[in-house]
Formats: structure tokens, sequence, C-alpha cells
């Protein structure tokens, strides 16, 4: 069972009036898929750009790596509010063609602060997958909308695992820093193949109540479900009515709270496996480094079947896996323990950013998208710069198992709130 399954309708269901099929969700993902080639392929091979562009110690690298994602969380909550008011279709072939500039000026660039600037534009002019949950969240809703944001997630991870290993196999023909310019190529492509898509119109039953204030504490996810009532198709009417009960700023709190324990660990895992398993490839870490994301792949539709009624039961559980893993990495000193927690930490990742998605679908319900998820966008960006600026503290104080432990602390917070809110769906759930 992989993520490809995730976005097929209900049996005998078409899609609605200014919705979208099966098809067409399946070609936004893949525009996603190959516009994030360059954005998450190239990064690792900073130290190896900046030489040429004069820092031959590539120290700048650290710093450089952060600016696209904290100029994408500046930049999010403006882009989504203009796609709002313009066009979710509109602003989605802004982020593509945003990408495609950004990557021709960074491929060209003869100096740093050229290529910083490139970077800046990256960040700020991309922003594609909060773009394309914008979009999908106008066409879709409930348990299709989940499906489709969980397969984005599913191509996020795809070109997360993929594009390093196709820019190291193209490194011996062609520099990393100018493997920008064919890059730009992707975003270029995408954006023609999605002007070929509908302007999504949000469904008939979801009143967008313009003057939200996204973060509200007493903001209820899935406010507007009973107006769905009458809609065709099982898989809505099995919508959670826990979800219903989760505060939004909940939300907000988990996605910077799991993206912070996620990401904390992934800067000095290679260097953590190399201290720990003397003498290992860079192919057996890059596999390490990759086990979670293909977990997800993996086990993402199952996970979302599973899940559905009961998202925030599947957060609490994410949490406490993902806590077990992290700190799994601070004992493990064999390959087979490193697996071990690397699988754990994979089952965190998956039962996480599932049941994330659920209650994004719920959330979006009633609201206009890409304010919703624009606002989403910059608190997990903010969780990641968080993530990464404290990993290097830590690191740089205590060792390269520092990293993992603040990550484990952070998890096993965010585990005891999550099961707060989960109670009564963890009791509904036994009873079964």
């Amino acid at each position: 069972m992989t993520v490809d399954t995730l976005a097929k309708l209900p049996a005998g269901e078409t899609p609605r009036a200014g919705g979208l099929g099966r098809r067409q969700v399946h070609a936004v993902a893949a525009c996603h898929f190959v516009a994030s080639f360059a954005a998450l392929g190239l990064p690792p091979y900073l130290t190896a750009i900046l030489p040429a562009l004069g820092d031959p110690q590539g120290r700048w690298a650290g710093v450089l790596y952060i600016v696209p994602t904290v100029f994408s969380a500046l930049g999010a909550p403006l882009w989504g509010r203009l796609a709002d008011r313009f066009g979710r279709k509109r602003l989605l072939l802004r982020a593509q063609l945003g990408l495609a500039v950004s990557f021709l000026l960074a491929g060209a660039a003869d100096s740093l602060p050229a290529f910083t600037l490139a970077l800046v534009l990256q960040g700020f002019l991309g922003g594609t997958f909060a773009a394309t949950n914008g979009y999908l969240a106008a066409a879709l809703d409930g348990a299709r909308l989940s499906r489709a944001l969980t397969l984005m997630q599913g191509s996020a991870r795809a070109a997360l695992v993929a594009a390093p290993v196709l820019v190291g196999a193209l490194s011996p023909w062609i520099d990393p820093h100018r493997q920008y310019l064919p890059m730009a190529v992707l975003p270029m492509a995408a954006a023609v193949l999605l002007s070929l898509l509908p302007e999504p119109t949000r469904p008939a039953a979801a009143a967008v109540r313009t003057g939200d204030a996204e973060g509200e504490a007493g903001g209820a996810i899935g406010s507007a479900g009973t107006a769905n009532a009458g809609r065709a198709g099982a898989a809505d009417e099995a919508e959670p009515a826990a979800a219903a009960c989760t505060p939004l700023t909940a939300l907000y709190a988990f996605e910077f709270a799991f993206v912070f324990a996620t990401i904390i660990s992934f800067p000095y895992l290679i260097s953590l496996a190399e201290e720990r398993l003397p003498g290992v490839s860079e192919t057996t870490t890059g596999v390490l480094f990759a086990l979670p994301h293909l977990c997800y792949l993996a086990f993402a539709a199952r996970t979302h079947t599973a899940f559905l009624t009961r998202p925030r039961a599947g957060i609490a559980l994410g949490f406490g896996f993902v806590a077990l893993g992290l700190a799994g990495h601070a004992v493990a000193h064999s390959l087979p323990v490193f697996v071990a927690v690397r699988l754990l930490l994979g089952a965190g990742l998956t039962l996480g950013l599932v049941c994330l998605s659920v209650l994004a679908a719920e959330a979006v319900r009633g609201r206009a998208p890409g304010r919703m998820f624009g606002t989403l966008e910059f608190v997990s960006k903010g969780g990641a710069v968080a993530a990464g600026a404290v990993a290097a503290l830590a690191n740089g104080r205590f060792g390269t198992a520092a990293p993992v432990l603040v990550g484990t602390a952070a998890a096993l917070l965010a585990a005891a709130a999550a099961t707060a809110l989960a109670t009564p769906s963890l009791k509904r759930w036994s009873h079964r």
C-alpha cells in the first residue's frame, strides 16, 4: 500500500462541479514533486557549491541552508491571503514560476551575495507546498481533502529521498551549482501542466468566513461539518466528531512541535551515525537518513484509513513514537539498532503527518483556505528554523547526541498535551 492510492474517490462517486478528479489530484502531486527537486536536492551540496563563490571553507552553508525556509515562512501568509482574493490557481502558478526564476538566478550567480539573494527569492517567491494545499482545499473537503493532503506529503517525501541521489549522480558531469539552471525547467514544466487544470471552487456547503481570526484560541475545526451531512460518499459521513473539537491554535501548536521534534535530528544524523558506526559507508548513512520517509511512502495510505475517525489519538501516538525513536538514537551503537530506531521514527512521522492532514482538512471547512494554509506553512517553517538553530547550539555545546535528546523532550511534552486532547477519542476507540 502506498500514498498513490490516497486520491481515489469513493466507489461510484464523481467529482463535483468545480472540484478535482483523481487524475487531476495526481497531476497536482506530480507538479509538486518535480518542483521540489532542486529545492530539496541541492541544499545538501552547499558545502561543495560555496568555495567557488568566495567561501572556501563553506562556513555560510548552515545559514544559507535555512534562508529559503525563513523567507518562505515570512511570505506564506501574504501569498495565502492573495490567493483567497485573486484565485488559488493563479497564485499556485506564481509559486512555480517564482521557483523557476530563483533557480535561474542561483545557477547564474557568480558571487556569494548574488547566490544568497537567489535563495532569498526562492523562499519568498516559492512556497509551492502551501500554494498547492490551498488550491486543493478550494476544490475538495473532508476525507477527499485529507487524502489529497496526505498525498502531497508523500510527493514531498519522495522528492526528499530521490532528489539528493539524482544531484549526486549528475555531479560528475554538471557542477551542483550549475545544476540549478537545468532544474529550473522542472517548475516551468509544472506551471505549464497546472495551467491546464481548472480554477477550483469551494465546496458548496462551506461558506468561507473571510473575517476569521486564524489564531483565535476558540476556533474549532470542522465547524461546517453538519452542513455537509447530505453529501454523497461514505468516507465523508465517517468524518470524526473528535476533530471538530480541536481548537485551531492546537493544530498550529501540534504542527510546530511535530516539525521541530522531527527536523532537529536531521542536520547531524550523518555525523552521529559515522561517530557510532566507524567505517560505515555513505550509502548506508543515506539509507538510514531516508528510512523514516520511506516508511511514510509505504504506510501513509493504511494509516489514513485507520485514523481518519480518530486523528487526535493518532497525533498522540505519533509524538510517542517520535520520542521513542529519538531517544533510541542517543543509545544506538550498532547498525541493527540504528535501523530499528529509524523505523520507530518513521512510524511516528507517518502517524503525525497523516493525522495533521486530517485535522487540517477539518480546520479549513468554512475558512479561507489560502489564509489558513499560509498561516500553517508559517508555523511549520518556524518549527523547522527553530529546530535547525537549536540543533546547531546543542551540537556545538554538548555533542552530536544532544539534538536528538532535545527532540525527545519536545516530543514527550507534545505527546502529553496531545494525549490530554485525545483522551475521549481513545476511550471511544477502546470500547469498539
